[in-house]
């Protein structure tokens, strides 16, 4: 029997562009979508600071705390005359405010569902509403193009900026540090900075150069986001509000601006129903996730537990993050990857399920060149078979699948003697250009060593090409060394520091405010005389 000769496997290395990275596989574990349908859309999203499961929905004339275990409304706050807008918890989750299509500010007890405040002055809807870092105070930012700050105890105004903008007030954010500090983004496409202690309120005005739908501040308060039409612009609040960068991954208008992985990332949603993940550190695009329909809300749970988004059409698409400590998580999470793995291979034809499949092995005919030479024990044709010049550019990993059999067959070295020049030269240059590369590090390692055997055996003198080649090598290897040793005390240094703030009892994110026992809030008296009328 004749026996059958199997091809160089050349998809041992994996193809740079689909290497799946850390942010892939973070993101892949959330859970496939858990649906909820409200009659309108979905203005806004919320999580609960106090209680991570609970989220609120703000949609039409109802504003309805949901638990995000059961998907079931813990309690409805339909006190609206007219349409709902932007419900918002404070920073301690005890209070919620939320803006009305009549101008009204209304402040909501979480644990009572009372009106405690009702604050009254604009003139036309109020579409966003958000506390102040110190949680006394709380800004309004409504379509009578106005801003407005009010003073949660006594229920009064403290500021009005009613000439900062010319068009529709439909975005802000408050400083997470600095309570005398927030920015607004309206339909003129300006964005204004605020300083209350300031004699001239706003201290700066940027152009974002489209609608602004959506505002946030990064964790450390020096830098502020603003989304609107297709771009989402990050700005540097130090150095004089510069333009740091601009990100246009959508292909439609952004809608909604949010952070995950306690700061780390920024989430954007638009109305071309993805949901795009940057890296705040490079602001480069880390995964993207996709929705039936256009996404014009979103919030996350605290530690990435969730993310939640509200589309144009009133659905809400619950995505829980799978766990790996839980069983029944683990089932899922195993299965989804033996899926991708497999799902490609030929399955047989009854329902026992297997591992995997073995596939025919080729025959003679179908051998390429290079297995060809190799089958023969051809070595030296084989790697000349590889070294042209266009296999060499477009397809390192089959040069770099034929070394490593070559020096499986403990041959490589016998492929190299009384060759000429030029064929050594474009070997090591080879080696040389694809040194750096993790993925092909290991095996031209071994490569470069066996050159130097091959040269110590030679006893004739080298052409100047040749010894220009040997001594790039001799360089290439010790960047190599020098760039191991330098990450090494790199590594060092970090795990010293880390090690010291640790010691210190440093926590990371640590929150701004203080926790304190207050007493309740009574509703005032404006609040207990509100009454919905019902048609």
């Amino acid at each position: 029997m004749q026996s059958t000769f199997i091809p160089l496997n050349i998809r041992r290395f994996q193809q740079l562009a689909q290497v799946e990275t850390p942010d892939t596989v973070y993101w892949d574990r959330l859970a496939k979508p858990e649906l909820l349908q409200e009659h309108n859309t979905i203005d806004y999203l919320d999580f609960s600071p106090s209680h991570p499961d609970n989220f609120v929905v703000t949609c039409s004339v109802r504003v309805q705390i949901y638990n995000l275990m059961t998907k079931l409304v813990v309690k409805n706050l339909s006190r609206f005359q007219k349409t709902a807008y932007g419900a918002t918890f404070r920073q301690d989750g005890r209070l919620l405010a939320a803006g009305d299509e009549e101008g009204h500010v209304k402040l909501f007890d979480t644990t009572s569902r009372n009106i405690l405040r009702l604050f009254k002055g604009h003139t036309a809807p109020v579409h966003r509403t958000f506390f102040t870092a110190d949680k006394l105070q709380l800004a309004s930012f409504g379509d009578d193009k106005s801003v407005r700050l009010w003073d949660v105890a006594n229920e009064k105004v403290v500021q009005t900026y009613g000439d900062t903008h010319t068009d529709y007030i439909r975005a802000g954010a408050m400083h997470p540090q600095a309570p005398h500090m927030f920015v607004s983004g309206g339909y003129d496409g300006k964005i204004n900075l605020y300083d209350t202690r300031a004699e001239t309120a706003v201290q700066r005005t940027l152009d974002h150069g489209a609608p602004v739908e959506s505002m946030l501040f990064l964790p450390n308060g020096s830098i502020f986001v603003s989304a609107g039409g297709s771009q989402v612009r990050v700005w540097d609040l130090i150095s004089g509000c510069r333009l740091l960068t601009m990100m246009s991954q959508h292909h439609k208008t952004v809608t909604c601006l949010r952070l995950g992985s306690d700061g780390r990332r920024l989430l954007s949603g638009g109305l071309d129903r993805h949901v795009k993940i940057y890296d705040v550190s490079t602001y480069k695009t880390m995964h993207t996730l996709t929705y039936p329909n256009a996404v014009v809300s979103m919030a996350v749970a605290g530690g990435d537990q969730a993310v939640v988004a509200g589309m144009v059409d009133g659905l809400v698409s619950i995505r829980r993050m799978m766990v790996d400590s839980k069983p029944s998580h683990l089932k899922r999470i195993r299965a989804e990857r033996t899926r991708r793995h497999f799902k490609d291979a030929v399955r047989p034809n009854h329902t026992q399920e297997v591992d995997h499949t073995i596939k025919d092995r080729i025959k003679g005919p179908g051998l390429k060149s290079y297995d060809v030479h190799l089958r023969v024990f051809n070595h030296k044709k084989a790697l000349d078979d590889v070294m042209n010049a266009q296999k060499m550019a477009k397809q390192p990993e089959l040069v770099v699948a034929v070394i490593t059999d070559l020096l499986h067959r403990k041959s490589l070295d016998k492929a190299l003697t009384d060759r000429r020049d030029t064929m050594l030269v474009r070997f090591i240059d080879f080696i040389c250009n694809h040194m750096g590369e993790t993925r092909f590090m290991r095996p031209l390692m071994m490569a470069a060593s066996t050159v130097l055997d091959v040269f110590e055996r030679r006893l004739v003198a080298y052409s100047p090409k040749l010894m220009r080649s040997l001594e790039r090598l001799s360089h290439v290897m010790q960047e190599e060394v020098r760039l191991t040793t330098d990450l090494m005390r790199l590594k060092g240094a970090m795990d010293m520091l880390i090690g010291i703030s640790m010691d210190n009892g440093e926590v990371a994110h640590k929150p701004t405010y203080v926790e304190t026992k207050t007493p309740s809030m009574q509703p005032s008296q404006a609040a207990e005389k509100y009454v919905v009328f019902v048609e």
